[in-house]
């Protein structure tokens, strides 16, 4: 096992480059399986949960080469099927939630997808629902064994319908996407996701052949064709991992420019942090942080009431940042509100920062109200551990922002998500040591 040992207290300078956004990730790599043609991906980010997923897929059979770093070639032209339905796999899908994203391509174009009940982060209930539920609209049998929580779908052709998703889902938008751009005739998806993650998704089908309308909007209009091409493709870089470059130079004081952020697919993320007093500057396509050498001061509403920040489906503000949000609150001048509506265990990493000295009031599972220290008084370090990516994170950066040597230990949660975070952040110059614990 690996801990982090990190001296935090230092300011730090420079450039980081943000790697290729693990969300896109997990959904590229998974319609590769929709074509026996050569796929090209470019800006793969070399992170634990990407890397287990092509692992899977190198087991079910895909011929996948490493042309350099980040860019890899995929051909699913003589796929084990078998596999699927083995211990071996039974044992592997489970350690990576966006794992299920194999099921909808598998379905449209071999007629069967399976996969155990996947893992991920412990942040709360995360349904399967929308998944199954659309296959099924678009004529798949579904079978569900409880005794090793093993999820099935079948069908002999799958038919072109209209669905009304009950919820905005990612992962569910994208699986159903996958599977009704090879069904018989016309899908409508309304209250489809649209984030930019998935608007890629979608823009990469449509160049292997798919027609597919609607990109950008919550109704998506696929009508489906008989097989798709090979392509080419290049990731977006991670929003998540700007927005935390982002908050790691507001709470260090540090002076970073954040560069290939593509500027235009953030959404309201500058926005937001700019409510916590934070400069954000647009210098192309970077993001410049000057240092916050007089700190940072959160506005409030026009009528003197508390900002709250709260998340929301695309466009309004990712989940993945509320972690990070909470932590730079700590030491901003003012008091913040924070409510995760979306994951009901999100918050509970708040209990470190409250022992490394924040002033935090945890509502209830939902809400947490933070009142800034405005730098008066640092955090102090600690050992702790870290509960899942995003937390893990938004701890390291409290870390580094605090006086004294603290210890992160479960950080393959860290890993998980950030490629080589440690070399990255000593680059910058963080005082940041991977070690045996």
């Amino acid at each position: 096992m690996e801990i982090f040992k990190i001296e935090g207290g230092h300011q730090l300078k420079g450039s980081i480059q943000p790697q290729g956004a693990k969300n896109e990730a997990l959904q590229i790599l998974c319609a590769v399986l929709l074509t026996p043609e050569l796929v090209t991906i470019h800006n793969i980010p070399d992170i634990v949960d990407v890397n287990k997923l092509i692992s899977l897929l190198k087991k079910l059979g895909v011929k996948i080469e490493k042309q350099s770093q980040g860019t890899y070639t995929f051909q699913a032209d003589n796929l084990n099927l078998k596999y699927l339905e083995s211990p071996e796999f039974k044992e592997d899908g489970k350690g990576l939630r966006g794992s299920i994203m194999i099921v909808g391509p598998l379905l449209a174009r071999f007629g069967k997808g399976y996969i155990p009940k996947p893992g991920g982060d412990k942040i709360g209930r995360r349904r399967l629902d929308t998944h199954f539920e659309g296959f099924i609209k678009l004529g798949a049998k579904f079978r569900y064994s409880r005794e090793d929580h093993f999820y099935g779908v079948e069908a002999d052709k799958l038919k072109g319908t209209y669905m009304l998703l009950e919820e905005a889902s990612v992962t569910g938008t994208a699986n159903i996407v996958m599977a009704a751009v090879l069904a018989e005739g016309q899908t409508t998806i309304y209250n489809a996701a649209c984030e930019p993650y998935l608007q890629q998704l979608c823009k990469m089908l449509n160049r292997m052949g798919a027609k597919i309308s609607g990109i950008g909007s919550n109704m998506l209009i696929i009508d489906g064709v008989n097989s798709l091409e090979g392509t080419e493709h290049r990731m977006l870089p991670d929003m998540i991992e700007i927005g935390s470059w982002i908050g790691l130079a507001a709470m260090t004081k540090s002076e970073l420019t954040i560069t290939n952020v593509s500027w235009d697919d953030l959404g309201v993320i500058p926005s937001v942090f700019r409510k916590l007093g934070i400069t954000v500057e647009r210098q192309g396509d970077d993001i410049h942080i000057p240092a916050h050498t007089d700190g940072y001061e959160i506005q409030s509403y026009i009528d003197g009431s508390i900002l709250t920040i709260s998340d929301a489906p695309w466009p309004g503000f990712t989940p993945d940042l509320l972690s990070i949000i909470l932590v730079v609150a700590t030491q901003a001048r003012g008091s913040v509100l924070v409510h995760q509506k979306m994951f009901e265990s999100r918050l509970f990493f708040v209990d470190k920062l409250i022992d490394m000295g924040a002033k935090i009031i945890l509502c209830d599972p939902h809400r947490a109200t933070v009142i800034g220290h405005d730098f008066k008084s640092t955090l102090k370090a600690t050992t702790m551990t870290s509960p899942d990516i995003r937390a893990g994170v938004s701890l390291l950066i409290a870390a580094l922002s605090a006086k004294g040597t603290s210890t992160i230990m479960n950080i393959e949660q860290i890993d998980r998500g950030y490629e080589n975070i440690d070399e990255r952040l000593r680059a910058i110059g963080a005082r940041i040591e991977r070690v045996k614990a």
